[in-house]
């Protein structure tokens, strides 16, 4: 009797990406990723202007996380990923903002972590306004923060 021949099992998609390590990093992680290196050596008014150009309503940025999300439901590796690297975000912004000198601070009700937070979470929702409110917005965050516009 002939033996029959076996075929390889094909591998699928997570067998690949435990063999080879790590996965590799999605649009969406890259950008973000990049946006936290862009925004550390800047100073917190550049810092939330350049957040709020990357989520403003005409930006790319928003679709393509929106659809990492989607696709990263049920891969709780995926969404750790992604979720890892808009940490890296918020962590720019709270290094930024513990760095700043206590004379240009301003007052604040909340701690460098929790206004990264509110910062970060208020970039994002830009995505959401009409275009012709984000400027007003963003002076509202940086207002928020102790800053202005004007002090740089």
């Amino acid at each position: 009797m002939a033996r029959a021949s076996r075929r390889p099992k094909k591998r699928t998609v997570a067998a690949r990406r435990s063999r080879a390590g790590r996965p590799n990093p999605t649009p969406a992680e890259r950008h973000l990723l990049a946006l936290a290196r862009e925004i550390a050596r800047l100073p917190l008014v550049a810092a939330v202007e350049r957040l709020a150009s990357a989520w403003a309503p005409t930006s790319s940025l928003p679709g393509v996380v929106a659809a990492a999300w989607v696709r990263s439901r049920g891969d709780k590796t995926a969404a750790l990923a992604l979720a890892y690297a808009r940490e890296q975000v918020r962590l720019s912004l709270q290094e930024i903002l513990e760095a700043a000198p206590p004379a240009t601070r301003g007052p604040r009700a909340a701690g460098p972590e929790t206004l990264a937070w509110v910062l970060l979470a208020g970039c994002e929702a830009l995505a959401h306004e009409p275009p012709s409110a984000v400027a007003e917005r963003v002076s509202a965050l940086l207002e928020l923060s102790g800053h202005d516009a004007s002090t740089g």
